[in-house]
């Protein structure tokens, strides 16, 4: 089975925390040595937010706040290889070629940002579509799709499935919404519907819930089924458990 990750930086390493580095590592290396041939994606977090506000009032441009931003990617893409250590590639992949590289001689890819003007949840996707992936997983800091932001309307309703059209629509819906936040952007999820590789977007805070998705899919979050798919998810990783 081919999975990919999408973390974002804050549930990653929330204050630089490496216990939680730990933690996550430990779900993808438990799933790679079960079977999965693994590529992961770390978003910048709070950290490159910190560091693109600062770079903005010095007066940087948004190609260079971009870039900025790519590089605390890498950063803590960095952190994620050192936890997994032998397991993974020793770099941060910056091409899809090289991680699907990576991933076909067996390590685990790890990838930050690419190219200014798109966000790791668009590389995630667009790697999965690369490597063809059987599963991509948004481990994020919200538990699934909602109509609305859940921080800030209180009766949001979670999607507990979508399909990949459906949530191009709801996602779109967010993003014309000043201030509101989604869990994907809209050319992650425009690419997700093109590729049509199945997905689950799922809190992460746990990363645990990351292992249980993939392998039994035991998740809270929300299915996004690919247009004409059967709805029963298959989890191959249980077939040899």
């Amino acid at each position: 089975m081919k999975v990919v990750v999408s973390i974002g930086g804050s549930v990653l390493a929330p204050d630089l925390d490496s216990r939680r580095v730990r933690e996550h590592a430990a779900v993808i290396e438990s799933l790679a040595e079960e079977g999965c041939t693994i590529g992961a994606v770390v978003g910048g977090g709070g950290v490159a937010r910190d560091y693109i506000g600062t770079a903005r009032e010095l007066g940087a441009n948004e190609i260079e706040l971009d870039d900025i931003g790519i590089d605390v990617t890498r950063l803590n893409a960095r952190l994620l290889i050192a936890a997994l250590g032998e397991r993974a590639a020793p770099s941060p992949a910056e091409t899809y070629e090289e991680a699907g590289t990576a991933m076909h001689r067996g390590d685990v890819a790890i990838m930050g940002g690419v190219m200014p003007g798109q966000t790791t949840d668009a590389v995630s996707a667009a790697l999965a579509e690369y490597t063809n992936a059987d599963l991509l997983v948004y481990a994020t800091s919200v538990p699934g799709v909602f109509s609305d932001d859940p921080n800030e309307v209180d009766d949001a309703t979670k999607f507990d499935e979508l399909s990949a059209s459906e949530l191009v629509d709801v996602i779109a819906d967010l993003e014309m919404n000043a201030g509101s936040s989604a869990p994907v952007d809209l050319l992650a999820a425009k690419l997700i519907e093109r590729s049509g590789v199945r997905t689950i977007v799922l809190d992460g805070t746990e990363p645990g819930r990351i292992g249980d998705a993939v392998r039994r899919g035991d998740h809270g979050g929300t299915d996004i089924i690919p247009t004409g798919a059967d709805d029963e998810m298959n989890y191959w990783v249980t077939e040899e458990l």
